[in-house]
């Protein structure tokens, strides 16, 4: 069961939109607000990588939210002025809530 006072956050759930044009005529993309929701954080980490380019850190933040319909992977988090990407999302307890684990790179 999910406790209305452990949900302390507020995050931002965005929708990718059309790639517009700049007026350099480079594509952007647009984010649009998917939903504006309560949300717990369970975890926030930091991790050490060595990848083919260098090292790099990802942050990662785990949270819970109430159940969300259509919510997948290509949606991304905006928090605390940060932009996180859904790594991956499970269901918790038949519908009744979402984890979403999300990383932030940074180089």
């Amino acid at each position: 069961m999910m406790r209305a006072g452990k949900l302390d956050r507020t995050i931002i759930i965005e929708a990718q939109g059309a790639a517009t044009l700049d007026e350099y005529r480079t594509p952007t993309l647009a984010w649009s607000t998917f939903a504006t929701v309560r949300a717990e954080l369970v975890q926030a980490s930091t991790a050490e990588f060595l990848r083919a380019y260098g090292e790099a850190a990802d942050a990662v933040l785990i949270f819970r939210i109430r159940w969300l319909d259509g919510l997948t992977v290509k949606h991304r988090v905006s928090y605390a002025g940060r932009i996180l990407n859904i790594r991956e999302i499970v269901e918790i307890n038949r519908r009744r809530g979402l984890e979403l684990r999300c990383d932030e790179v940074r180089a």
